[in-house]
């Protein structure tokens, strides 16, 4: 269906979207169209030192962004009866966007001499299609979509935070290049999704009943990871990113999640407890820390 018809049915059919949003992901369409590669510049001038200081957040990275194809997949198992709306952002805006990213950012660190990202863009998880068989449920449905807008919220906000720090990183070095014509592009359109996902969240919380908004605080609380960190080896991949871009303290891991998620800690209601984000997080990129630790020290 074309894209403007279908937001016309969204429209139509699904009251709980308010015109912004489906206005918000109109402009994302119609404004900010998949990367071209042609117009990425791959020149780097000392591929050496780029290698020695951000190789694991290249690769992190890339990998991350191309397995948006998978999580397509997943989404279409977990929210078997998405908005129209919802829909049409993640596969013909948010999907197209992320791929073409993960392009750019595996072509650069082959360029560099590095190994293509290694994905899986196939596979759904016993636990993705169980949910998906709980999320057949109506009201278990609207729990499984709002888990979804805070995994989107905190996905897109991290990814924006560590592409600005990639780009300052370049710059410093010298690799205007790389960092004017592939990463600011990238970030340039980070925001966007994160909006949607917020403006998402944000309207879906208020509807939802306190039984189902204590279900998403117990899920989210016992599921959450990094995106791209099912497993401990990504988990130290998780870290080895951090620690490239200048967030490798607990100090400054702390930081980066309380800008990451305060969207998130404002809805459950962690800042109304006094936390200025839910210890899940903290918990979680701290691991991530220390599982990239421990690998190095068994090197």
């Amino acid at each position: 269906m074309p894209a403007l018809s279908l937001l016309r049915t969204a429209r139509r059919s699904e009251p709980w979207s308010e015109p912004r949003l489906v206005a918000h992901v109109d402009r994302l369409a119609e404004e900010h169209p998949p990367i071209d590669l042609a117009t990425c510049d791959f020149t780097v001038r000392r591929p050496d030192e780029v290698v020695a200081r951000f190789a694991p957040a290249l690769d992190y990275m890339a990998r991350a962004e191309l397995e948006v194809e998978r999580n397509t997949l997943e989404l279409g198992v977990l929210l078997p009866h998405a908005p129209d709306v919802d829909r049409y952002f993640y596969r013909e805006v948010w999907q197209p966007q992320e791929s073409q990213h993960g392009l750019a950012l595996d072509e650069l660190q082959v360029r560099l001499g590095l190994p293509p990202a290694q994905t899986d863009l196939t596979t759904l998880s016993p636990k993705i299609r169980a949910v998906g068989a709980l999320a057949q449920v109506g009201a278990l449905q609207d729990v499984v979509r709002m888990l979804y807008y805070l995994t989107g919220m905190t996905t897109e906000r991290s990814a924006l935070l560590a592409y600005h720090r990639l780009h300052d990183g370049l710059v410093d070095m010298g690799e205007t290049a790389v960092a004017d014509t592939i990463i600011t592009p990238i970030r340039r359109q980070e925001p966007g999704h994160f909006a949607f996902y917020q403006l998402s969240a944000r309207g879906l919380w208020s509807r939802l009943a306190e039984w189902q908004r204590w279900l998403v605080r117990r899920m989210r609380a016992v599921s959450f990871a990094p995106v791209a960190a099912g497993d401990d080896s990504r988990k130290a991949d998780v870290g080895d990113m951090m620690v490239a871009l200048g967030i490798g303290t607990p100090e400054s891991a702390d930081e980066f999640v309380q800008t990451v998620a305060r969207t998130e800690a404002e809805l459950l209601g962690a800042a109304d407890a006094g936390l200025a984000v839910p210890p899940y997080i903290v918990r979680s990129f701290r691991e991530c820390l220390e599982l990239a630790r421990q690998r190095a020290a068994l090197a």
